[in-house]
């Protein structure tokens, strides 16, 4: 499970105070996007961005509309920078030998993740493919956006014409989170890769937003350029395009098969990897189905369904049937579990548009945390990835709630967070029974 003890209320956090932003973010246009790896521009490399009077200053600059200091926080500061160098060490080369790889470092099926890796055709003169995920991996190639974006006052919509990728829009940062984080039809991490000693793929993108290093600050001149979302609402999207994500592979034959087997990794590992004598399993009332049984893994679904009920009740019941019929139609057969999985994904693509007009106040917030620690007393996160994610949710709620001004809420919660954090701590040896006592802890916190 990933570190999360370095979550604050951050800048990110702490100068939104509001939800509903409606028409702009771009809701049900979340495909149309190019992600940067895949789009027509060229890369020039990290160095192209970090000259002392760009955004390689060793310390922040002041009086001015950005930091200066970014490459630099990049550098010392965020994994991503690392991500080529853990292609290196013993783990990559030991999972590389057993997929028959010469190499982690030089293999598509890694770099596409753990570096900028766009086609050689594409590389300017100073790339480096050594420099793992840099700067281009995520705000695109810079080839057309890079003068123009040195100019005061220049209009948003003209650089993301000329291919800056919108990462301040929380859809196309989901797309663009996930497509490593989870997976898409051009890369994937399967059951296979897995096997072969992959590290297991956890994600959620309010968490993740809060402890990547912050290399901005959202002050006023920030909201004139750029949207910005509130961390409940950042929560709500990326839960939803993760299920959609998942549903997607679910659907795709050409992700979802493995010889006679469909891909396991989009099961629930658990299902599975437990030792024989550990007599744990318990019914979860939702699924329908009994013990032995793999199980679609539909800890973002369970979130949404959570979300999808305060805000739209029949949608959330709907959705709750409908991830009940994928359940049960996964012991008859294939056609049937695919008939299911695209109903659910119909009422999944609902659900961004359907939180786009959603505003947040006290009640919402108690509710969302009503509404999660219900789902958990009534067993429903007995499995190790919902429990994961609602501690995730909880976590994105009660620090959104500090910026609403309910401080007081959150800083009550805190020791029943971390008590579930440190239920949740060994992912083969997690700790269930900690897990709901901490729930029920924060129980009376809430209907204060």
């Amino acid at each position: 499970m990933i570190d999360i003890t370095r979550r604050t209320t951050s800048a990110v956090f702490a100068a939104v105070v509001a939800f509903g932003l409606g028409g702009a973010w771009s809701g049900g246009t979340a495909l149309a996007q190019t992600l940067p790896q895949y789009a027509d521009d060229s890369h020039l490399g990290v160095t192209s961005c970090a000259g002392s009077t760009c955004h390689g200053a060793t310390q922040p600059w002041v009086d001015t509309n950005v930091l200066q200091n970014e490459y630099r926080t990049w550098e010392t500061q965020d994994k991503h920078s690392d991500a080529y160098k853990v292609l290196l060490n013993d783990q990559s080369k030991r999972i590389a030998a057993n997929l028959g790889l010469p190499n982690a470092h030089e293999a598509d099926l890694c770099l596409d993740c753990h570096a900028d890796n766009v086609p050689a055709e594409k590389r300017g003169r100073v790339f480096q493919i050594a420099d793992g995920v840099g700067c281009e991996g995520c705000h695109g190639g810079a080839a057309r956006w890079l003068g123009p974006h040195l100019a005061p006052n220049i209009d948003r919509q003209v650089l993301r014409d000329a291919g800056l990728f919108p990462t301040e829009d929380p859809v196309q940062r989901a797309k663009l989170c996930l497509s490593c984080h989870f997976g898409i039809d051009k890369k994937f991490v399967t059951h296979r890769i897995m096997g072969a000693g992959h590290p297991r793929m956890s994600f959620e993108l309010d968490t993740f937003t809060a402890i990547e290093p912050a290399h901005f600050v959202i002050d006023d001149d920030y909201r004139r350029r750029k949207q910005v979302a509130n961390g409940i609402q950042t929560w709500a999207v990326g839960q939803a395009l993760a299920l959609d994500m998942r549903l997607d592979a679910l659907l795709d034959p050409k992700t979802n098969r493995d010889g006679i087997f469909p891909e396991l990794v989009m099961f629930d590992c658990q299902a599975c990897h437990h030792p024989l004598t550990d007599m744990k399993w318990q019914a979860r009332p939702s699924t329908g189905l009994g013990p032995g049984m793999v199980r679609f893994d539909d800890s973002n679904a369970l979130m949404l369904i959570v979300m999808a009920r305060y805000t739209d009740k029949a949608l959330g019941d709907t959705l709750s049937a409908q991830l009940k019929a994928l359940h049960t139609a996964s012991t008859k057969s294939f056609q049937d579990f695919e008939a299911a999985a695209k109903a659910l994904k119909d009422t999944s693509a609902k659900l961004v548009d359907a939180f786009a007009s959603v505003n947040v106040d006290e009640d919402t917030v108690k509710g969302l945390i009503g509404g999660l620690l219900a789902e958990a007393n009534a067993a429903e996160y007995s499995d190790y990835a919902g429990a994961e994610q609602a501690v995730y949710a909880l976590q994105a709620v009660l620090s959104a709630s500090e910026t609403m001004g309910m401080g007081a809420l959150a800083q009550d919660a805190k020791p029943a967070l971390d008590k579930a954090f440190t239920a949740l701590a060994k992912y083969d040896g997690w700790d269930y029974a900690g897990f709901k006592a901490a729930m029920g802890q924060l129980a009376p916190v809430i209907a204060q």
